[in-house]
């Protein structure tokens, strides 16, 4: 049902942030959205248009400047709002130097956008962009058994290592729980825990999850390390923002963002073939063996990262989501498939 409540939107130019501003403007709500320069501004409007809103719609965005690791700007960008969907936070393309870099800003910035929509007066309910990276990791092998909203990355003497990022998605979002539970006052909150955000990208700039399969596309891997993982389309991540704002159930629960079973990269790499035929040739399909890239992490940290995986095969099911909030995702085929042709459109396969 449309609205004309006013919404905020960490994190505009993101690729998770436009497409919910996109989908709030569709459905009648006014947006405001935190940019950390206010030089972005026409760059994040260039992207709603992409996403298929009118020029009109583009313009009537407002921004506001707001960074995760500085107070200022964050209660002006909060004033009058009766929702805040906090997207923003850091996620880079490989291991930072130190856990603190993403760690901080992570938690860090929650807080401030917590503090900020408590401080309005006028908030109803805050949506946190939180990761299945807060949910899935550090568990001893547990076979089949899908991972649910009920677990936990395991932090404290897990039984594999736990990267960075994962650390700064698991220890921001148990602290804006508990904000809400100690200060919250009445303001609910609803997190979203999306795995690997795949679908249409809105600018030439994109996010860190599609890396694989411009890599892939462009034939710049050399095989397939032996890992799965989730894959979403990030119109519907967007979409279950929206439920998560408004539906009364929702209030108090986290909800995992997986259009289906994980997939392996190899079923990924076939389902780009599949769908994309002779665009996708040079694709690769063949696997590496776990002994190479094990040896090849001890010289790229990056690489280093993946070794606890390989050869795991995990799961995370979206049951909560389809059956509380009606929640009905597109196809990780369909995903995966808009990610490569909207790549294609903006020349980035070239």
């Amino acid at each position: 049902m449309a609205s004309n409540d006013l919404v905020l939107v960490t994190g505009g130019s993101g690729f998770v942030g436009s497409h919910c501003i996109v989908l709030l403007l569709e459905r009648g709500y006014r947006v405001r959205t935190t940019v950390r320069s206010l030089s972005r501004a026409e760059d994040v409007r260039q992207m709603l248009k992409v996403g298929g809103v009118t020029d009109d719609q583009a313009n009537s965005v407002e921004f506001a400047a707001a960074e995760l690791m500085s107070d200022d700007g964050w209660e002006a960008a909060c004033k009058d709002c009766v929702y805040v969907l906090h997207v923003a936070s850091p996620f880079p393309p490989s291991a930072p130097k130190h856990e603190d870099e993403l760690v901080v800003p992570a938690r860090e910035g929650t807080l401030r956008a917590l503090r900020a929509a408590k401080a309005a007066g006028t908030v109803k309910r805050v949506v946190v962009t939180s990761s299945f990276a807060a949910i899935g990791y550090g568990h001893p092998d547990r076979g089949d058994k899908p991972f649910t909203e009920e677990d936990w990355t395991i932090l404290e003497h897990s039984a594999t290592p736990v990267p960075a990022y994962h650390k700064s998605k698991t220890i921001a979002e148990k602290a804006a729980w508990e904000y809400i539970q100690k200060e919250g006052d009445g303001m609910e909150l609803a997190v979203v825990n999306p795995v690997g955000v795949f679908g249409p990208i809105l600018s030439k700039t994109y996010a860190t999850s599609i890396e694989l399969v411009v890599r892939a596309m462009k034939g710049q891997l050399p095989g397939l390390p032996q890992l799965s993982f989730g894959v979403v389309d990030v119109r519907d991540v967007a979409d279950l923002h929206l439920r998560a704002m408004t539906d009364p159930k929702a209030a108090g629960q986290r909800f995992i963002a997986v259009t289906g079973d994980f997939m392996t990269l190899q079923g990924i790499a076939l389902t780009l073939k599949k769908r994309l035929g002779d665009k996708a040739r040079k694709v690769p399909t063949r696997l590496l063996p776990n002994i190479l890239l094990r040896i090849v992490g001890y010289f790229d940290p990056t690489v280093a990262l993946l070794v606890p995986e390989l050869g795991k095969y995990k799961n995370g099911s979206n049951a909560k989501a389809v059956t509380m909030l009606d929640w009905q995702p597109r196809s990780a085929e369909d995903a995966l498939a808009a990610s490569a042709e909207s790549l294609e459109r903006f020349g980035i396969l070239k």
